[in-house]
C-alpha cells in the first residue's frame, strides 16, 4: 500500500534502513538517501512516500530540496518485487508533493526535477528513460575512509562560518564554479546561512578576503562536504587542497568515519584534488531531467 508520511517516524527510519541493506547487497554502490535529511523530516509536511507490505517495506521515494533551481527524486524498490508497479506509483506520488505542481499550496511553476539513478544499475536508467527523462548530468560519488593525506597548512588560510553579509561574494564564487545565474545562488545561500538541517556553510579567507566556500554536514558516524568552491583568481594556489584535508579532520575528530562528496564527471580538475586527498570512487550518479507537466 502506498502511504505519504509527514515526518519519518524511527519504524520507518529503522524500515528505510533494512530496505537500503537489501537493495545494495543486490545492486551494489550506494544510494543517494541524504540519512540525515531524512531524520529531520518535518512532521507537518509529506515529503516522503513509502510502499508497505504488511509491516515489510517495499518501497521509497524521497523529495529534496536543497535551496538549488532543480529538486530531486531518490528511492529505491526492494529487488524481490520490482517490476509489479510500485517504482512507478511512487514516482506519481512524489512528484504531486514537488512544490508547484497541481494541489500543492506554492506558488510559481514546478521546478525542474531531476531523478537520481546509480550508472550501476540498469534498471534505474531504463526506467528513467521510460517515463520520458533526458540525462541532465553526472556527478562521481566520493568517500574517504581514515585521515586524509598529509600536507603543508597555509596561516595565511582561515575559515569561518558565513553570514547574510557574504551572500553576493558566495553567490558570485559559486556561480563560476558551478554555473548559474548569480541571483538564483544567492537565493540558496540565504535559505542555507544559519539553517541547522542544510549545514554550516563556510567562508574560506586568505589574508581576510573571501576567497572560497563550502558547506559540511555531520549526520551519526558520516561527514559531507557540498559546493566546495574556490575563487578561479585563486585556484592553484594548494589552498583548495590544505581547506579539504582542514574540514575532513574536522569531521573526523567529530565522529565520522568517513566523509563524502560528489563531483561532476567532467570536472578532472576537481577531481584530481580530492583524490589526492585520499578520496576514492564508490559510484557514479545520474541525474535525469523529468518531463514537465503533470504525472503519468
Amino acid at each position: 500500500m502506498l502511504t505519504p508520511a509527514r515526518g519519518l517516524s524511527d519504524r520507518d527510519l529503522d524500515a528505510l534502513a533494512a530496505l537500503e541493506r537489501r537493495t545494495l547487497a543486490v545492486d551494489g554502490g550506494r544510494l543517494k538517501l541524504e540519512w540525515g535529511t531524512l531524520r529531520r523530516r518535518p512532521a507537518d509536511r509529506v515529503q516522503d512516500v513509502l510502499w508497505w507490505d504488511g509491516r515489510l517495506l517495499l518501497g521509497f521515494v524521497g523529495v529534496y530540496a536543497f535551496g538549488g533551481p532543480a529538486v530531486e527524486l531518490a528511492g529505491m524498490v526492494d529487488p524481490a518485487a520490482r517490476r509489479r508497479g510500485i517504482g512507478s506509483a511512487l514516482l506519481d506520488a512524489a512528484l504531486i508533493l514537488v512544490p508547484g505542481a497541481p494541489g500543492v499550496d506554492a506558488p510559481g511553476a514546478r521546478p525542474p526535477v531531476l531523478l537520481v539513478t546509480p550508472r550501476s544499475v540498469p534498471a534505474g536508467r531504463a526506467f528513467a528513460l521510460a517515463r520520458g527523462a533526458e540525462l541532465e548530468h553526472s556527478e562521481h560519488a566520493l568517500a574517504l575512509a581514515g585521515d586524509p593525506a598529509d600536507g603543508p597548512r597555509d596561516p595565511d588560510v582561515t575559515l569561518r562560518a558565513a553570514t547574510a553579509a557574504d551572500l553576493p561574494v558566495l553567490a558570485r564564487v559559486l556561480a563560476a564554479a558551478f554555473g548559474g545565474e548569480v541571483a538564483d545562488v544567492a537565493r540558496r545561500l540565504a535559505a542555507e546561512v544559519g539553517a541547522t538541517d542544510l549545514g554550516a556553510t563556510v567562508v574560506v579567507e586568505h589574508r581576510g578576503q573571501p576567497v572560497g566556500t563550502l558547506r559540511l554536514s555531520h549526520d551519526a558516524a558520516s561527514g559531507a562536504v557540498h559546493g566546495f568552491a574556490m575563487d578561479p583568481a585563486w585556484q592553484g594556489r594548494g589552498i583548495g587542497r590544505d581547506v579539504l584535508r582542514r574540514v575532513c579532520r574536522q569531521l573526523r575528530e567529530q565522529g565520522a568515519y568517513q566523509v563524502r562528496l560528489e563531483v561532476a564527471v567532467d570536472n578532472e580538475r576537481a577531481l584530481g584534488l580530492y583524490t589526492g586527498v585520499g578520496f576514492t570512487e564508490v559510484t557514479t550518479e545520474d541525474y535525469y531531467a523529468l518531463p514537465a507537466g503533470a504525472p503519468r
